[in-house]
């Protein structure tokens, strides 16, 4: 017999509508449709879905809410704070009339009480004006309803201060409960009396003695002082981001 001309290993090439396809030849995706996730092309471009992938936006992160109970809290406990020391300074220091056994009542007993000689007096004083006394020699009429307006207007801004803290504003977190808990203490003896208890006297030489305050003007001048140093210190990495991307926004808006 005789050996076939053909190889038997030799590829079979046919050619016409029923021709066998190269398997050595690489596939390619029909003409229009998207190739398949990880494949690429004969020019070597990944499929759409690795570019739409370097496109993906991570999810915002979610909003940051200051916790109103540590405001509450911290308010709370300077509130009682003050308003348990007025009580105090009110029925222990407060001036009262000394009777003698047969005649009538004897001027007002001053009451103090010296903490630190020359230097630190408890005392009752009764503050019908605003800080150092200012306004008051106005009339009731004036003066109760402008100091509640006040009051009630600084309250309303520090909650609404508070609502927008970032997570790093520790000194502000802190400084606006104190002023809250000082402001809402004044305010309760505005209300309750005309006039708000001071009983801490500082004096500093014989001839200058500080204004005498209280409890609740303590926590404000700190509160104060907290939220001063938030405002004076370096801007925050994060904060200064969130500025710059809302400064690119518009300024691509026009």
């Amino acid at each position: 017999m005789t050996e076939d001309a053909t190889p038997r290993d030799a590829a079979v090439k046919t050619e016409g509508a029923d021709a066998e396809p190269d398997r050595a030849a690489p596939l390619k995706a029909p003409e229009g449709e998207p190739l398949a996730a990880g494949e690429r092309d004969p020019e070597g471009r990944g499929s759409s879905l690795e570019d739409d992938a370097d496109d993906v936006v991570a999810p915002p992160k979610p909003t940051y809410r200051p916790s109103y109970v540590f405001l509450l809290v911290v308010s709370a406990v300077t509130l009682a704070a003050d308003l348990g020391t007025k009580w105090w300074a009110k029925d222990r220091l407060e001036p009262r009339a000394l009777a003698d056994l047969a005649d009538a009542p004897r001027p007002l007993a001053l009451r103090k009480i010296e903490v630190i000689q020359d230097h630190l007096n408890l005392i009752f004083a009764k503050n019908h004006g605003g800080a150092w006394g200012i306004l008051g020699d106005e009339s009731e009429a004036i003066r109760r309803p402008f100091f509640l307006v006040v009051s009630l207007a600084a309250i309303v801004f520090i909650v609404s201060l508070y609502r927008k803290l970032h997570p790093s504003q520790i000194a502000l977190r802190w400084g606006l409960p104190l002023v809250l808990g000082g402001a809402l203490g004044n305010l309760v003896d505005r209300i309750r009396y005309g006039y708000v208890i001071d009983f801490i006297q500082v004096r500093f030489t014989p001839t200058f003695v500080w204004p005498t305050f209280n409890v609740a003007d303590i926590a404000i001048v700190v509160g104060v002082g907290l939220m001063a140093i938030d405002m004076f210190s370096p801007q925050r990495p994060e904060l200064a981001g969130k500025t710059s991307r809302a400064t690119g926004a518009k300024a691509s808006a026009g």
